[in-house]
């Protein structure tokens, strides 16, 4: 078998890891900008009231200055603060009703602020370091009692250079978002698509025919694992099937051969002889014995087929083992006796099961021929059935030489014979069937010694006459 061609392996920025990888990075990226404009919007509004409040306050006190000491008192305080004892922050300006300067270190009104408590902005030009720079002011007007003014600001270049120090932060948060994303997305890609090609070499080297290939486990029980256990035991299963249509194969043709080609000879003898009735009928005869026996073959791996493709739970219908026990045991009795042997029945009362009548008839057949065909002449036979409030226990003994404990699971198998029974009939399908007959019906089934000769037996789960599972009373 050519081997297949190698799958190419996808490329890592269009596997679905990460594309998932990236969408999360989206989605946490857009959460980090939410939480930090928040943060940014919060703070700034905090600034600006702490400022305002500040403003006011000034404004107060310089308003209550006046009320009870006067405009000289005013003045006075209005000039300390402006001055170079003062902040240098915050700027001040009293005027006269026509807008005159009385003191405070603004040279002139803003002709923009006209209207009484109004909020202006005004931009002072301060020098630091030789350097001439604007600062934005925050200010407000209030006017007192015979028309006179006052301002009073604050600098804002603060709240600015906090505005600056959030966005940088913002900007490298969402820079740093976004490279942990990409990278870990890289890393969680690079290692589920490693993988995923684990699991697509193995198949590789499966479909190229070695079935005993098996995907490996890290051990750390992740669905990766627990995926890599599920399709070991389906290809276990696989490889168990495939060996097992092998030797089915090799076993059919193995059996088969023995009587087609007795059969063409005594075809081909009965032709080149003269014609003679009673050798012809006792050719056609031995003919019809070697057709048996090769349809035998094929008739039972039809039913384990059957048994072993499961059936609709619909076909399954509530039946009592007992009886069924009882059409078996009567139906092989005169073959027992014939042979010599007794074929004893031991069953109670009805126990009620869910089962397939002929699939079940069929096994207890298999089990009963193969006590009859080896046991010895004089051998016992017994066929049981057992019940409690839970299962319902059928078994076959018999006296013959049973089977090594070491062979008892093998035996179950297709085409499996041991030495003491190669030279009798049969192809060895006999105790496969009724291991598929079991497997269907959710029997336990367990070979055992009867000291001497073999004990099978199957427990079922028991149900009422009506099928639904209650538990039977005595």
């Amino acid at each position: 078998m050519p081997r297949p061609d190698k799958t190419p392996r996808p490329k890592l920025t269009r596997t679905s890891a990460f594309r998932l990888t990236l969408l999360y990075t989206a989605v946490f990226c857009v959460s980090v900008l939410a939480l930090l404009a928040f943060i940014y919007w919060s703070t700034v509004a905090v600034i600006e009231r702490q400022t305002a409040e500040t403003i006011e306050a000034e404004i107060r006190g310089l308003a209550e200055q006046y009320r009870e000491r006067g405009l000289g008192r005013l003045i006075e305080v209005v000039r300390e603060r402006s001055g170079e004892g003062g902040d240098d922050d915050n700027v001040y300006l009293l005027t006269d009703p026509l807008l005159n300067p009385l003191a405070g270190n603004l040279s002139r009104w803003p002709p923009d602020a006209t209207a009484q408590g109004e909020w202006v902005q005004v931009t002072v030009f301060k020098s630091a370091d030789g350097k001439t720079e604007p600062h934005m002011h925050q200010a407000r007007t209030f006017t007192l009692r015979g028309g006179f003014r006052l301002l009073v600001g604050r600098d804002m270049s603060e709240r600015q250079g906090f505005r600056a120090t959030v966005i940088e932060a913002l900007a490298w948060a969402v820079a740093v978002a976004v490279a942990l994303g990409l990278a870990g997305g890289a890393f969680v890609s690079r290692r589920m698509l490693r993988r995923v090609d684990e699991v697509s070499g193995t198949a590789q080297r499966i479909v190229a025919g070695d079935l005993s290939q098996r995907v490996g486990l890290t051990g750390t029980g992740d669905e990766f694992d627990r995926l890599s256990e599920s399709l070991n035991a389906m290809l276990d299963q696989i490889e168990r099937l495939m060996t097992g249509m092998r030797l089915a194969t090799d076993s059919i043709a193995h059996d088969l051969r023995g009587p087609l080609t007795r059969l063409k000879g005594r075809v081909e003898l009965a032709l080149r002889r003269p014609r003679d009735t009673d050798q012809d009928r006792e050719a056609l005869a031995d003919v019809l014995a070697q057709t048996d026996a090769a349809l035998a073959v094929f008739d039972s791996l039809i039913k384990i087929a059957m048994a072993e493709s499961g059936v609709d739970q619909a076909e399954l219908q509530p039946l009592d083992l007992t009886a069924l026990a009882r059409d078996a045991a009567d139906l092989y009795s005169p073959a027992a006796e014939d042979q010599g042997m007794s074929l004893e029945l031991k069953a109670g009362d009805a126990a009620w099961i869910r089962g397939q009548p002929q699939l079940l008839a069929q096994a207890l057949a298999n089990l009963l021929d193969n006590a009859l065909r080896h046991s010895p002449e004089g051998g016992r036979i017994a066929l049981r059935v057992t019940r409690d409030t839970a299962e319902v226990e059928v078994s076959v003994a018999d006296s013959g030489p049973g089977i090594p404990e070491a062979d008892r699971r093998r035996v179950l198998q297709r085409f499996v014979r041991l030495e003491t029974a190669r030279s009798g009939p049969g192809a060895g399908l006999g105790l496969s069937l009724v291991a598929a007959v079991a497997k269907l019906h959710g029997a336990e089934l367990s070979l055992g010694d009867n000291s001497p000769g073999l004990m099978v037996s199957m427990r079922f789960p028991a149900v009422s006459p009506a099928g639904d599972g209650v538990d039977q009373t005595g």
